[in-house]
């Protein structure tokens, strides 16, 4: 009876994550992404062995804790990876912008030095 109602708890838990995720109007970031699925992968792989030993809603518990933790530092990161990536990006982009720039002060020079 107390095992039912541990899962009961957990799975009420996890769905007012996500609602909550949900309506937080915004995209998931990474990090939450592997979170939540770090949290329900866990869960379940928590529930069947809970269950083996006859505690489902204990294991669960347990088992969603121990994913969500993994799944935030996994997320985490990628997270900070995504980052580091955008601005090498955005370095790559500016310094294309500058030779731009340069290559067409150079054409202009060169046109002006003809005309001479």
């Amino acid at each position: 009876m107390a095992s039912k109602r541990w899962t009961a708890i957990t799975g009420l838990v996890f769905a007012a994550a996500l609602v909550l995720a949900g309506c937080s109007g915004q995209p998931l970031t990474t990090r939450e992404k592997g979170t939540l699925a770090g949290g329900a992968i866990g869960a379940g792989t928590g529930a069947i062995v809970g269950a083996a030993v006859g505690a489902p809603g204990a294991g669960a518990a347990i088992g969603g804790a121990i994913g969500a933790a993994g799944g935030a530092l996994i997320g985490n990161e990628l997270q900070n990876q995504e980052a580091s990536n955008d601005k090498t990006q955005a370095q790559l982009q500016q310094q294309q912008e500058e030779l731009q720039q340069q290559q067409r002060e150079i054409d202009q020079r060169s046109r002006h030095s003809e005309v001479e």
